[in-house]
């Protein structure tokens, strides 16, 4: 199947037969398959005894199996390769980024040694434009994905990084040169690889979609612990030129990973042409899912979660000079390293929780930003190392839960098709807040020669941006425009076709028997309570029941 081939065309089902791409079957075509909630049931036909119910043994296709197109399989081989993948591309472009420190430093001294007064910042500016360019970028990547699709995003990510490494070992003494090989060229093959790593997840995972985010996003602490050492280790044997080729033949691992992702959902409809409109204006709305900002749930999140990220990265920028200064003679990296560590067991935890039955991923978001920005502002009130150690353990498991929920709160607020671009326009929004935060903490550090403020400060906005996000409670998404009609059982046995499923919304009514004596007696063993009380739909002749939990489905 081809890369972005619709799977709610025509599909073939389990048992051979051919479905439209409604998912229902011409009246009189009906082999006695059954659909009960969501799952496939397979009966033989000859034990349909006019009650509805079935006299033999009922079979459920496995998970993977249900290909309409709508629903994630949820496993197989193909999934858990997507997963293996995606956690290698998360662990090579975040492992590079966060452990950029451990090559500024031979960097910084080479450019000292050319004479250059402003050797540090320089060499540091080089790491600022890749993680600066990763986020900024990541807005593109999500309309790029929808325009050429998730395979070739990623492919194009993986050769730009790849090719910017291999490209900045040839100019390791030209400062110039690496803002551009490696931090614009590798920032934004990163940025391209990025957002495909997490919107290719929501298209093979549903019921398991946060315990998956939480292994793939853990793949960047994992990098981040064992990359320094393995560094440390190439640069002393073998040079930084010999080193960025390594990494650049690391980074085209991304390439491969590019051809397991396989999108099993069709990008976004075309906008369609109406009067009035130009054509500019029809290219501009081809190239953005305008669609998901008419999303208020969206709309609030993309604006509150950036706002909440101005203090974000304070912390980990500042750390190792807040213990130099507040604790000297302390190791410097131990602070950091431990919220690497508790980030990436986070991920999993907190993955593990999101996907529990009755969890609220806001709600556990919300809470994640809480906790950072409670222990950002207690940072400067410690007068203990210990605890200072203690405060950057509970920091890096909140961080891993913030990190771990961005993908599926994307597919939860957005669905599939907007999914893609939802995250790229959240770390687009984000990159400003995120680049801006540390160098004001910097600059009143520089001014105050304390981290009191900066610190305090920086606690403030996750703080304000969680308590506006209850907001999101506060509106609804009205969706029902876009749903597909419905054949709805009433209560007196007709049959009512709603556009959202719900009989009380005033469709078309038919006196078309429904289903014979199936209606009275139900229809594989669900009463004919199930269906008057708007949990349910039938089908006129396909023995097609569809059990919801009080909404069409």
């Amino acid at each position: 199947m081809a890369e972005n081939e619709p799977l709610n065309e025509t599909q073939k089902q389990v048992n051979g037969r051919i479905l439209p791409s409604n998912g229902h079957i011409s009246p009189g075509s009906s082999n006695g398959q059954v659909h009960a909630n969501g799952r496939s049931l397979v009966k033989t036909p000859s034990l349909a005894n006019g009650n509805g119910t079935a006299n033999g043994t009922h079979i459920e296709a496995p998970c993977c199996r249900d290909i309409h197109g709508k629903e994630p399989p949820d496993g197989g081989a193909r999934a858990w390769l997507v997963m293996v993948s995606a956690f290698l591309c998360n662990g090579i472009i975040f492992g590079f980024i966060n452990t950029y420190g451990v090559l500024h430093s031979l960097l910084s001294d080479r450019l000292t040694a050319l004479g250059d007064p402003e050797a540090s910042s320089k060499a540091a500016l080089v790491g600022s434009l890749a993680i600066g360019t990763t986020f900024l970028f990541s807005t593109v990547a999500g309309c790029l994905t929808d325009k050429i699709g998730l395979r070739l995003t990623t492919f194009a990510g993986g050769v730009l990084s790849a090719g910017g490494l291999l490209l900045s070992s040839f100019f390791t003494e030209n400062i110039s040169a690496l803002y551009f090989s490696y931090g614009i060229m590798f920032g934004l093959g990163a940025a391209l690889a990025y957002t495909p790593t997490l919107a290719i997840l929501g298209h093979y995972f549903k019921r398991y979609l946060g315990k998956v985010s939480g292994f793939v996003t853990a793949g960047s602490s994992v990098f981040t612990v064992i990359l320094p050492p393995c560094l440390d280790s190439l640069l002393g044997g073998y040079g930084l030129e010999a080193t960025l080729r390594i990494m650049s033949l690391m980074s085209a691992f991304i390439i491969v990973c590019s051809f397991v992702y396989k999108p099993l959902h069709p990008p976004p409809d075309p906008p369609k042409k109406k009067p009035g409109r130009s054509r500019i204006n029809l290219f501009l709305r081809s190239i953005v899912n305008v669609e998901i900002w008419k999303r208020k749930r969206f709309v609030i999140w993309a604006l509150c979660v950036p706002l909440a990220l101005f203090g974000y990265f304070v912390p980990y920028v500042h750390m190792m000079q807040f213990v130099k200064t507040t604790f000297p003679g302390e190791d410097v990296n131990l602070p950091v390293m431990c919220i690497g560590i508790t980030s990436g067991i986070g991920r999993l935890i907190f993955g593990i929780i999101a996907d529990m039955p009755g969890v609220n991923r806001m709600y556990l978001q919300q809470l994640s930003l809480v906790s950072i920005g409670v222990v950002t502002l207690l940072l400067p009130l410690t007068n203990s190392y210990v605890v200072l150690v203690s405060f950057t353990l509970v920091m890096g498991l909140f961080d891993g839960c913030f990190i771990s929920l961005l993908g599926p709160i994307a597919y939860e607020i957005c669905g599939p098709s907007g999914a893609t671009q939802a995250i790229g326009f959240l770390l687009g929004l984000s990159s400003i807040p995120l680049t801006v935060g540390p160098p004001v903490a910097g600059m009143i550090f520089d001014g105050t020669g304390s981290y009191t403020v900066p610190f305090v400060l920086a606690g403030l906005p996750p703080l304000v941006g969680s308590s506006l996000l209850f907001l999101i409670k506060c509106v609804k998404d009205d969706n029902n425009a876009a749903s597909p009609l419905r054949a709805v059982a009433l209560p007196n046995g007709d049959i009512e076709i709603a556009s959202n499923g719900n009989h009380l919304s005033g469709g078309t009514k038919s006196s078309a028997p429904l289903m014979g004596a199936a209606a009275t007696n139900g229809v594989n063993g669900v009463s004919p309570t199930a269906l008057s009380n708007g949990h349910g739909h039938v089908d006129n002749g396909t023995e097609k029941l569809t059990v919801t939990d009080g909404s069409a489905s």
